[in-house]
C-alpha cells in the first residue's frame, strides 16, 4: 500500500467533513447513514480489489458487458458499415476502421441497451434486483422506503427512475425529494453505460467492470452525500416500510423491447441535443474569457489559460488531491470533473481518453480513480433534466425541486469524488483489474 492509497482513505472522510459543513442543518447528522453509506462503499470495493473471488467476478462481469456490448453494435455495423468500426478493427469483408466516431459507433448503444432494460423490465427480472437493493438501504440505513427504492432504481436506470415512486411523490420530505435527484446525477443508467465502454475500452481493457462497479457505489454514495447536505428534519411518510416498484408492464415482450428501444431514441436524441447545445454554448463562452482574459494578461503581465474547463479545473484541484490522485495528474483530472459539471461526463470520458492515449498522466492511477469520479450525471444539463423529469410527474413539488436543485447537485458531485477516494483507496499497480 502507497502514501496514494492512505491519502485516499483520508479523502472519504474529508469529502463527507466538506458535505456536511454546507449542510442545511449541522445540528442534525444521520449517523447510521454515515456508517453505512460508507461502510458499503469499502466493503464493495474491498470485495472487487482485494478478494481473489471478487476480481473474479469483477472480471467476469467486465466479458459479460463485452460480450453483450458486441452483440449491440452488429446494428451498428449492418446500418453504418465501417463508419460503425471502432478504432484497429476489421469487419468480415476486411475493411478496416476508418477511425474513431461518437456518433456511429458509441451512442447507437444506447438504443440496444434501452431494449435489453425494457425486456428485463417485462420479465420481472429488474423489479427484483431494485427491491432487493432498496430492502438493503431501508434496514441498514433506516432511510425511507421511497427514496430507497428510488435510489436502487437508479444504480440500474436514469431519469426514469423516478417513476417507480410517483404514488409517493406528492407527499415526499425536501430531504427525500434531495436524495432523489441526488442519486439520479451521482449515477449512470445502464443506457448508457456501454457508449463509455466504447470511448474508454481501447486505453482501459476493464473499463466495464469498473464502471458497474462504480454503479454500486454511487448509490450509497448518493444517500450519504445527500443526507449530509440535507438532513433529515421531517417525519417520511413510508419511513421503515417495504414500497413497491409503481411501473406498467407492458402486454408482451415484444412490445415491451420496441417501446425500450423507442424510448431509446428519444433518450439519444435528447443526449445529442444536450451534445450540440453545450458545446456550442461553452465554446461561445471560452471566446468570450479568451478576449477579455488576454486583455487581463496584457495588463498584467500573466500568462494564464482563460478558459472555464481551466478555471473550474483550479476550483476542483483540492479535491482530486483528496481523491489520492498524484499532484503531477491532478490539474488535468480536475480540469475534466470541473468539464464533466458543465459540459457532460461524455465530453469528460472523451478527453480522458486522450490523455491516456498521448501518455499525459504519469500513473494508471490517475485514470482510474478519474474514471470512478466521472462516472455520473453531476452536471448542470442533467439537473435541468431531473427537476423537469420528476416535476412533470409531481407538478405541485416542482418548485420544492427547483430550491433544492443547485444542493443536489453539489451532493451528487461529491459522492461522484467519493467513488473516486473509494477506488484509489484500494488501487494497486498491479492489479489484475487494470486488464494486466
Amino acid at each position: 500500500m502507497s502514501v496514494y492509497n492512505l491519502v485516499s482513505f483520508a479523502g472519504i472522510f474529508v469529502l463527507a467533513g466538506f458535505a456536511w459543513l454546507c449542510s442545511t442543518d449541522r445540528r442534525v447528522v444521520n449517523w447510521r447513514v454515515v456508517f453505512w453509506g460508507i461502510g458499503l462503499q469499502l466493503a464493495v470495493a474491498f470485495f472487487i480489489f482485494v478478494v481473489p473471488a471478487g476480481t473474479r467476478f469483477f472480471l467476469f462481469v467486465n466479458r459479460a458487458v463485452g460480450t453483450v456490448l458486441e452483440s449491440a453494435t452488429a446494428g451498428t455495423k449492418f446500418i453504418f458499415g465501417r463508419l460503425a468500426l471502432p478504432p484497429g478493427a476489421t469487419n468480415e469483408a476486411g475493411e478496416t476502421s476508418l477511425g474513431s466516431f461518437l456518433a456511429f459507433q458509441a451512442l447507437p448503444t444506447i438504443i440496444f441497451f434501452a431494449a435489453l432494460i425494457g425486456a428485463l423490465y417485462y420479465l420481472k427480472i429488474m423489479p427484483f434486483f431494485v427491491r432487493l437493493f432498496a430492502r438493503v438501504f431501508t434496514r441498514l440505513m433506516r432511510t425511507s422506503g421511497a427514496e430507497s427504492l428510488s435510489v436502487s432504481a437508479n444504480i440500474f436506470v436514469g431519469v426514469e427512475s423516478a417513476l417507480v415512486v410517483q404514488p409517493h411523490l406528492k407527499d415526499m420530505t425536501r430531504s427525500e425529494l434531495c436524495t432523489i435527484l441526488t442519486a439520479g446525477m451521482a449515477t449512470i443508467a445502464s443506457t448508457v453505460l456501454a457508449m463509455y465502454v466504447v470511448i474508454l475500452q481501447g486505453q482501459m481493457p476493464t473499463i466495464a467492470g469498473h464502471l458497474v462497479s462504480a454503479s454500486l457505489l454511487g448509490a450509497p454514495a448518493a444517500l450519504l452525500m445527500s443526507k449530509l447536505i440535507m438532513p433529515e428534519t421531517e417525519s417520511p411518510v413510508t419511513r421503515g416500510l417495504s414500497i413497491q416498484p409503481s411501473y406498467e408492464r407492458e402486454d408482451n415482450l415484444i412490445m415491451a423491447i420496441i417501446n425500450g428501444a423507442n424510448s431509446g431514441l428519444k433518450l439519444l436524441g435528447g443526449l445529442v441535443a444536450l451534445l450540440l447545445a453545450f458545446l456550442g454554448l461553452l465554446a461561445l463562452l471560452d471566446l468570450l474569457l479568451g478576449w477579455s482574459g488576454g486583455w487581463l494578461n496584457r495588463w498584467l503581465g500573466w500568462n494564464f489559460n482563460w478558459s472555464l474547463k481551466t478555471l473550474l479545473g483550479y476550483i476542483f484541484y483540492p479535491f482530486t488531491l483528496v481523491m489520492g490522485v498524484p499532484p503531477p495528474d491532478a490539474l488535468e483530472i480536475a480540469k475534466l470533473v470541473g468539464e464533466r459539471t458543465v459540459a457532460t461526463e461524455v465530453v469528460a470520458y472523451g478527453h480522458l481518453s486522450d490523455l491516456m492515449s498521448r501518455g499525459t498522466l504519469t500513473d494508471p492511477r490517475s485514470a482510474v480513480i478519474a474514471a470512478y469520479a466521472l462516472c455520473g450525471f453531476a452536471h448542470v444539463a442533467s439537473l435541468a433534466v431531473f427537476i423537469g423529469g420528476t416535476g412533470a410527474l409531481a407538478p405541485t413539488r416542482l418548485k420544492d425541486l427547483s430550491q433544492i436543485g443547485a444542493r443536489a447537485l453539489l451532493a451528487a458531485t461529491l459522492a461522484c469524488l467519493m467513488m473516486g477516494a473509494v477506488a484509489g483507496t484500494f488501487y494497486t499497480q498491479g492489479s489484475v483489474l487494470l486488464g494486466r
